[in-house]
């Protein structure tokens, strides 16, 4: 039976000390994540040696840190992250930011520092 998902009834869990994600979709081959960072929060810088990953912005400002520059994202923009390059995600805004992580195939176990 197909239900509809939300984060009302997603599998949640936190990450770093303040960052929240919902898994919609976890398969082996396909993962479909909404997180939420508070302003002045930032992942560990890394890279995922087999996953693809596209980030979209739901709503607020997300910088995607890149070895030689920073894209910064507004919602309703997006950016693809192809296998071996290393990115950090950052929330350098003074809200909070949401958005999409789609990750083929999933990106859990395939992270690499």
């Amino acid at each position: 039976m197909n239900d509809a998902i939300s984060t009302e009834t997603a599998e949640h869990y936190t990450w770093g000390t303040v960052c929240d994600g919902w898994h919609f979709v976890r398969s082996e081959d396909l993962s479909v994540i909404e997180e939420r960072m508070p302003p002045g929060t930032e992942e560990q810088r890394h890279w995922h040696q087999r996953s693809r990953q596209f980030f979209y912005v739901l709503e607020g400002e997300f910088t995607m840190q890149f070895d030689e520059h920073a894209t910064v994202l507004k919602s309703g923009q997006g950016i693809e992250i192809a296998p071996g390059t290393p990115h950090q995600a950052k929330n350098a805004s003074g809200a909070d930011v949401r958005f999409l992580v789609v990750s083929q195939p999933r990106s859990h176990g395939d992270r690499l520092v």
